[in-house]
């Protein structure tokens, strides 16, 4: 079920009425809604996969009491590894098993060698990097001593299947959500009322600005032989903004969805076009995700306090992991290596914690310093975009080569006016928004009534009008 979607407007306000109305105050009740709510929102787009996330809630909440109560560190361990084995086994299966297959045979081509291999038409269960990666940080947390277990099967299941977050994150530490499941809630006018704001705010992100540069990126990408350098360039820009948009506004609708039922979720973007270097981007982009390879896999490694060497590989590890959590195709790697070594010079110089406060705080405008910082890392960021988006490295490299052409100094072939004037509004929005949780937060709070009224419900209007245009997440893919 997509968020944009007409069953997901009819979906919201059921649950919300029966968690709030009828289970009131019991807390079993609410926690059963959600469950069951979880599982239908999952279910309505395809029911054959419920038993997947079904094991793996199961195996979690099994392995990590086991890890608790076994006796010896051996024990914990071998508990530890029978859920990583098979959290991952699964993953790899669902998602890798055809690329490693296609990659193995292409190599043995490569040789001279007519490899006959077999694939499997298998269809990627959408959410499944997200649920894995919440339970595998919770059977870590638990081995760690960082959490307990809970026994409360029905709390787990909902801190792994909330609807709000089970397709796309943001992805959730048990030491945060878990006690949010486990304890009574009230219902609070205010957050709610500020939460569905939110939503309104991640609607307008994804219906206006990532639907909208969605027409002209597809056009663009799919044809990028037949355009000129300047059209090439002007694809690559609205796919950066088609990406922050889609997925930030998932996020946003995700977060706003979750305090309506008295969750406050981690936050996944905080404004990250405007970074004035890379490891601030990476600091204001995909956030929970970036956090976890953090947390779980390069300070395990050494982090940065180990030889200059080992933090190299360090960093390309997470940054490698990163692109390949994203999709079984080289490009996602590429472009995961590709920002790697955007950040490597900032950490070995001991300048990727320059910029930790948010650009030009308390002033209307940045200074001309912020804005070259701000533009080059944009530009940066757009580049290493054109990998992601791109169907494998050859269009990647063509695409990057017909940009950088003598083509570049013509007049671009396809220039959608009004949307980058709605882009530049949306620009000015988030830049007076930048120090909020999200853009409009306290937006006309001091207006008049009427005229506050007005600028939502123009904000209403412009997403119904554009909502037909329905495109799925891009995210939902991984």
């Amino acid at each position: 079920m997509l968020f944009n979607s007409f069953e997901f407007a009819l979906f919201l306000p059921i649950v919300f009425i029966l968690y709030w109305f009828v289970a009131r105050n019991n807390l079993v009740a609410q926690n059963w809604i959600l469950l069951v709510s979880s599982f239908v929102f999952y279910g309505w787009w395809d029911y054959r996969f419920l038993f997947l996330l079904g094991f793996s809630i199961f195996l979690d909440y099994f392995t990590g009491l086991k890890i608790e109560n076994a006796l010896t560190r051996k024990g914990k361990r071998n508990w530890l590894y029978i859920s990583v084995f098979f959290n991952l086994g699964f993953l790899g299966f669902f998602k890798y098993y055809n690329f490693f297959i296609e990659s193995f045979a292409e190599l043995l081509s490569a040789v001279g060698l007519q490899p006959n291999v077999w694939t499997l038409q298998l269809i990627l269960p959408i959410g499944i990097s997200f649920y894995t990666f919440h339970g595998l940080s919770y059977v870590f947390d638990i081995y760690n001593g960082k959490t307990k277990p809970t026994y409360k099967f029905v709390d787990y299941a909902v801190f792994v299947s909330f609807f709000p977050l089970l397709v796309a994150g943001p992805i959730e530490r048990a030491t945060h959500l878990l006690p949010q499941v486990s304890n009574g809630r009230q219902f609070n006018l205010e957050n709610a009322v500020d939460g569905l704001r939110q939503i309104l705010w991640g609607l307008f992100k994804k219906i206006v600005i990532a639907d909208g540069c969605a027409i002209y990126v597809n056009m663009i990408f799919g044809d990028y032989a037949n355009y000129n350098g300047s059209t090439l360039f002007v694809g690559a820009i609205l796919f950066a903004f088609q990406i922050y948009g889609d997925f930030s506004g998932y996020s946003d609708i995700a977060l706003g969805v979750a305090r309506l039922f008295g969750f406050e979720l981690l936050k996944n973007f905080a404004y990250p076009y405007f970074s004035r270097d890379i490891a601030e981007f990476w600091r204001r982009w995909h956030i929970s995700l970036s956090t976890w390879f953090k947390d779980y896999v390069y300070i395990p490694l050494g982090g940065s306090k180990v030889s200059k060497l080992k933090v190299i590989r360090n960093t390309f590890i997470i940054f490698l992991l990163s692109g390949f959590w994203h999709g079984a195709n080289w490009t996602f790697i590429f472009w995961g290596g590709l920002n790697a070594m955007y950040f490597l010079p900032l950490l070995l110089f001991g300048r990727n914690r320059t910029n930790l406060d948010i650009v030009a705080k308390g002033k209307l405008l940045p200074s001309l310093r912020d804005m070259y910082k701000m533009g080059s890392t944009f530009l940066l960021v757009a580049l290493a975009w054109i990998f992601f988006r791109s169907e494998n490295l050859n269009n990647a490299f063509a695409y990057v080569a017909g940009i950088f052409s003598p083509t570049f100094f013509t007049k671009p072939e396809v220039l959608p006016r009004t949307l980058l004037f709605a882009i530049f509004i949306f620009i000015i929005v988030e830049w007076q928004g930048r120090e909020q949780p999200y853009a409009i937060a306290t937006t006309g709070l001091s207006w008049h009534r009427p005229v506050r009224w007005f600028f939502y419900c123009m904000l209403i209007v412009t997403i119904i009008v554009l909502g037909s245009r329905e495109q799925q997440f891009i995210y939902f893919q991984f």
